[in-house]
């Protein structure tokens, strides 16, 4: 069991403000991002975020077996080219020092998204990137994002 360290929207609530606005002005299918955000969120190991965007994927109809294939979406049949370009996209920018984002990824991903919606994913990646980091290092509880949305 791990204790929080800081409560991230109590002691820095103008950048945490503005990592929201930022998430409600990247235009993308809402699917597609959140099944990026989960991806992302377990390679990352961020409990806080798994659960968080887990919990909405399902809500917007995202299946339980699409949900608990994603781990092995490269042997899995349930995703299609253009989501598979997200994901492939998504571990090389999360893996960044290690992959520097291949030309075969990049055009992999440019083949299903126009250069709008493709800098939208990259802001989506990015963004979810640092949530992870930050909710880590803060050591932010799972489902507490319920608490605070009751409140």
């Amino acid at each position: 069991m791990t204790t929080p360290r800081i409560d991230l929207t109590r002691h820095a609530g103008s950048p945490f403000a503005a990592m929201v606005r930022l998430e409600e002005r990247i235009s993308l299918d809402p699917r597609l991002k959140g099944l990026v955000k989960v991806r992302v969120s377990q390679i990352n190991g961020c409990a806080f975020c798994l659960d968080m965007h887990w919990t909405e994927a399902r809500e917007r109809g995202e299946s339980e077996l699409r949900l608990s294939q994603l781990g092995a979406w490269r042997e899995s049949p349930f995703f299609d080219g253009r989501e598979r370009a997200a994901l492939e996209l998504a571990e090389s920018m999360t893996h960044v020092s290690a992959t520097h984002v291949p030309d075969d990824v990049w055009a992999g991903a440019a083949r299903h998204f126009g250069e709008d919606e493709l800098s939208h994913l990259l802001f989506a990646i990015g963004a979810i990137n640092l949530w992870n980091r930050v909710v880590v290092a803060a050591r932010t509880l799972p489902a507490s994002y319920m608490q605070s949305e009751a409140a």
